[in-house]
């Protein structure tokens, strides 16, 4: 681990789920007339692909103080029936203007807390989306489950629909780290159900794991990743803990900065697990996730099939996005939406039968190709540049320093990133990005990169 590296790139810098990046979407934002005629487009481009669809499931029992994610805090759990019932509503205003039937390819559970909902409606809302579509002969539905209330029948009822990935957050082990981001989930929670997934016919179990979070050490870290690898995981994601509190607010406050590791100390737990993880034959996959060879993931990374979208990494390219419910974005290419983030404002929105989107962005034609720039490099970490000579010469000018340094080899209009230079990634994706150049942030806006 090169500390001297590490304290002159750790500079705030997006992830790169999108781009351009959410901050810099146009102000103007985008009309619905817009948004649907692009969504229009690429259904029918890529109609024999299928669809995938990301369904946001906001609602928590508790708040995780190191959470990011636009959720809802209830243990009322007579919130469940009218959600459902917006979420197929706003899917039918969908379904109503695409020309043909749609073909869904992916579905993606996510939150807040998907098991939240209790199995029949999960059962109740699946049904009601896939009834109004056709299903692809070869599907990748997975969702997000919450050790501690993810019951059998939950994963008995989702593989029954067709889900074979399952993701657990599982964080860290350490019981000072789970009391200061409140998310108490002992061990043994989180071994039943990673058994259960197996034993039910779960193909890809996923556990999530962060670094940088408050309290933690080495000797933690070593701990949980001994943990993870007793139970042997397909796959992992090893994220860097994000800590944007004067975007988050309350949320990220659940402890003091001065509690959290810091810069090359983060880093060194970010390698430690790393070290661990090759060690028990897992391969790094794009940007913090590792997997079995055994998992679709790396057969993916293997045949260049990976792709990344506001879901994360997928082991298959759709270009048609749509997200369902508050605050869920959707993607369809040449465009991007964002649905009302406030619940009482997206449930009014679908009722009187508005797409509820409240800010979008219409890409250019630059960047459209700046996009494809960044997913090759998150995806596979080289790229073929194919815009103008004059933008080339300036991306390579901001990758001088990374060239210096190893972690970037630059030959004619071929970028790759080296070995030593993947921990930077977001570094050297933030050379193509020219939203960011233009247009300086004067406030914070990104966590730190490494």
């Amino acid at each position: 681990m090169n500390t001297k590296l590490i304290r002159k790139y750790n500079v705030p810098g997006p992830r790169y789920t999108s781009y351009p990046t959410v901050p810099y979407w146009s102000d103007a934002g985008i009309k619905p007339g817009d948004w649907e005629s692009t969504l229009i487009s690429a259904f029918a481009e890529s109609y024999d692909d299928g669809i995938s669809l990301y369904i946001h499931l906001p609602f928590c029992e508790s708040l995780c103080t190191f959470c990011g994610c636009h959720k809802k805090i209830t243990k009322r759990h007579e919130v469940e029936d009218p959600y459902i019932e917006t979420v197929l509503k706003e899917w039918k205003l969908y379904t109503g203007f695409l020309p043909v039937t749609p073909v869904i390819k992916e579905i993606h559970l996510g939150g807040g807390t998907p098991t939240f909902f209790n199995p029949h409606n999960l059962k109740r809302l699946l049904y009601g989306i896939m009834d109004e579509a056709e299903v692809a002969g070869q599907v990748e539905f997975s969702f997000e489950g919450h050790p501690n209330n993810t019951t059998r029948e939950h994963l008995q009822t989702l593989y029954d629909l067709g889900f074979r990935r399952v993701s657990y957050g599982v964080q860290d082990y350490d019981p000072r780290v789970q009391f200061a981001i409140n998310r108490i989930q002992p061990f043994d929670n989180v071994k039943r159900v990673h058994e259960w997934s197996k034993e039910i016919g779960y193909t890809s179990v996923n556990h999530d794991l962060v670094f940088g979070l408050p309290h933690q050490t080495k000797e933690s870290i070593r701990d949980t990743i001994e943990k993870t690898n007793k139970l042997r995981p397909d796959r992992i994601a090893f994220y860097s803990y994000a800590h944007v509190p004067w975007i988050k607010g309350n949320g990220q406050r659940g402890f003091n900065d001065e509690d959290l590791p810091k810069d090359d100390e983060k880093r060194g737990l970010y390698e430690l697990g790393k070290r661990m993880f090759y060690e028990n034959e897992y391969v790094e996959i794009g940007m913090d996730h590792f997997a079995l060879k055994s998992d679709g993931l790396y057969e993916a990374m293997q045949n260049e099939s990976l792709h990344r979208n506001f879901m994360g990494y997928t082991a298959g390219a759709t270009k048609v996005m749509i997200g369902l419910g508050m605050s869920a974005i959707s993607d369809s290419w040449y465009s991007f939406a964002q649905n009302e983030k406030n619940l009482k404002d997206y449930e009014q929105r679908v009722e009187k039968g508005e797409i509820p989107i409240f800010r979008g962005h219409l890409l250019s034609n630059t960047d459209l190709m700046i996009r494809q720039q960044i997913l090759n490099i998150m995806c596979r970490f080289e790229t073929e540049f194919d815009g103008s000579e004059k933008l080339l010469q300036q991306i390579k000018e901001r990758l001088s320093e990374l060239e210096k340094d190893g972690l970037v080899q630059i030959s004619g209009r071929t970028i790759k990133v080296t070995r030593a230079g993947i921990p930077f990634v977001r570094n050297v994706c933030m050379a193509f990005d020219l939203k960011l150049h233009e247009h300086k942030p004067k406030e914070r806006l990104f966590s730190q990169t490494v």
